[in-house]
């Protein structure tokens, strides 16, 4: 008896696809052969993929590979040579934003503009924000920097074991008194809280391959109660924290300008400008509310990462801690502490900054590019539609730019006179994201650490702390998944290098009130 009709149309179609596939395959970049139809779906990885990607390069012998999720061309470019010469210099291709059904629609992210898809409204919302974060910009925010440094200061001196949630405090405060004027609550503040649950979401979902509801956006069709359909139930909860994260502050401010109460801030002084007809006010608010709410999040997430990063690398690095702070007691002294207009003249500073954003980027993967035009790149043909991601984990550990590049090394950045050697490539260039989609928030995060480090490291000393036995307890080393990546928890013992010291902590925040 011969084949049904429609088994020989389903074979048919099968043998074209795994023959299509093949010869296209020639003229694409190296990677797992996957399999018919569903393509690369078992071999990406759960967790860290930045890892298993820089090992496909590895063993494949490429620093581009090739993966095909449901359909879904993914480039992964492994090398800063590919990655400029992609996002960079044909940006004009490059700069449009894969659209992720569940981190943009499902979870509530589509307002902010590092997730919206490249044109128009991407252009008005960055062009708001890039009027107050831009380099010169940040500047005038940098005695908010300073208080909130001090404020942390004395809470890492009275309570060092919660030194983690001290970091996100001061973050979300900064960007909170920044951005909307509000000074949040010693503790338990509830818009840091709502931050940290809506942030905690996007480092689940902000990966290619995290949801397969990303490549069958049918998946969101289905009802939450259905087997297999978690997916929509979790991001629920997570689209409250989200939506609240991005119009509880903003309303705040709303109100306070109608009640003549509302502090300086990025949005009161927007929302004071505004002028024409009603639809006019009602689209730039839109506009101000999102912008705003995106300069919340990437604030208040990078600059955690790094500051983790940095004391997680003082406790390992103990020489690297005293080099530190032999420049900071030569430059500063220990009478006071530093500020921006010492950062000229403490390069080892500046150093352990670039070093800790190297050596364990904030973002190991970069947020998917989308190619919007069929492109040819070294004899590959990359279609239209092609999520290209930059593998930032790898760029940064590229042993041709960074020897030894496992290595907690400050020094590699210096010259034999202690310089800032300009011929080292400067880790800000790749661990913000690449091209036209570059962060716009960098400038506030990058200052904001680099003055938060340089204190720290004038008053305290990181040591492990001893247990009943008197070892020393080592920390993990081991840092999560996801978008953002932090370090797991660990203990470490804050201690002030003098009686000066905890005094000049205690008389600086006390200058705040």
């Amino acid at each position: 008896m011969g084949l049904p009709f429609t088994l020989i149309v389903f074979l048919s179609a099968v043998a074209f696809v795994v023959i299509t596939s093949r010869r296209r395959r020639a003229r694409l970049p190296p990677g797992p052969r996957g399999i018919p139809l569903l393509g690369n779906i078992f071999d990406v990885p759960k967790s860290h993929e930045w890892l298993t990607y820089a090992k496909w390069s590895r063993q494949y012998g490429s620093a581009i590979l090739y993966l095909n999720l449901l359909g879904t061309p993914i480039v992964i470019l492994n090398a800063a040579k590919h990655a400029t010469e992609l996002f960079e210099k044909r940006s004009s291709l490059y700069s449009d934003r894969g659209q992720s059904t569940m981190l943009n629609e499902l979870v509530g992210w589509g307002f902010d503009f590092a997730f919206m898809g490249y044109g128009d409204k991407w252009r008005e919302h960055r062009r708001v924000f890039h009027q107050h974060f831009n380099a010169q910009a940040i500047v005038k925010y940098q005695p908010w920097s300073a208080r909130e440094t001090r404020a942390l200061l004395l809470r890492l001196l009275e309570q060092p074991e919660d030194f983690m949630p001290h970091l996100r405090h001061m973050a979300g405060s900064l960007i909170l008194s920044v951005t909307y004027g509000i000074k949040p609550l010693p503790k338990n503040d509830p818009y840091i809280a709502t931050a940290e649950e809506a942030i905690h979401a996007l480092t689940q979902c902000g990966n290619a391959g995290a949801y397969l509801v990303d490549y069958l956006p049918a998946l969101q069709l289905l009802p939450s109660w259905f087997p297999g359909a978690g997916f929509k139930r979790q991001a629920a909860i997570w689209r409250k924290s989200t939506l609240e994260m991005a119009t509880a502050p903003f309303g705040a401010v709303k109100r306070a300008l109608q009640d003549g109460t509302a502090p300086v801030s990025v949005v009161s002084s927007l929302l004071s400008d505004l002028e024409g007809d009603s639809e006019r006010v009602a689209h730039r608010e839109a506009v101000i509310r999102d912008m705003a709410g995106a300069a919340y999040a990437g604030g208040a997430d990078t600059s955690v990462s790094a500051l983790g990063t940095f004391i997680l690398a003082m406790l390992l690095h103990p020489n690297v801690q005293r080099k530190a702070q032999a420049e900071l007691d030569r430059v500063v002294g220990q009478d006071r502490l530093p500020g921006y207009e010492d950062e000229a003249n403490l390069p080892y500073i500046t150093s352990i900054l670039r070093e800790v954003l190297r050596w364990r980027p904030v973002t190991p993967l970069a947020v998917p590019h989308r190619l919007s035009k069929d492109d040819e790149y070294l004899g590959y043909h990359l279609s239209a539609g092609t999520l290209v991601i930059g593998n930032e984990w790898a760029i940064l550990h590229d042993e041709a730019r960074y020897p030894d590049p496992h290595t907690f090394n400050p020094d590699r950045y210096l010259t034999e006179d202690d310089k800032l050697d300009p011929t080292i490539p400067n880790p800000e260039e790749f661990a913000f994201g690449f091209g036209r989609r570059i962060c716009p928030g960098r400038f506030l995060s990058i200052s904001s650490v680099w003055l938060t480090i340089a204190s720290i490291l004038t008053v305290f000393d990181l040591e492990m702390p001893i247990d009943q036995t008197d070892r020393r307890i080592k920390p993990s080393c081991v840092y999560t998944s996801g978008l953002v990546s932090y370090p797991e928890p660990f203990q470490c013992v804050f201690k002030p290098r003098s009686r000066q010291s905890e005094l000049l902590i205690r008389t600086s925040a006390h200058q705040l009130d």
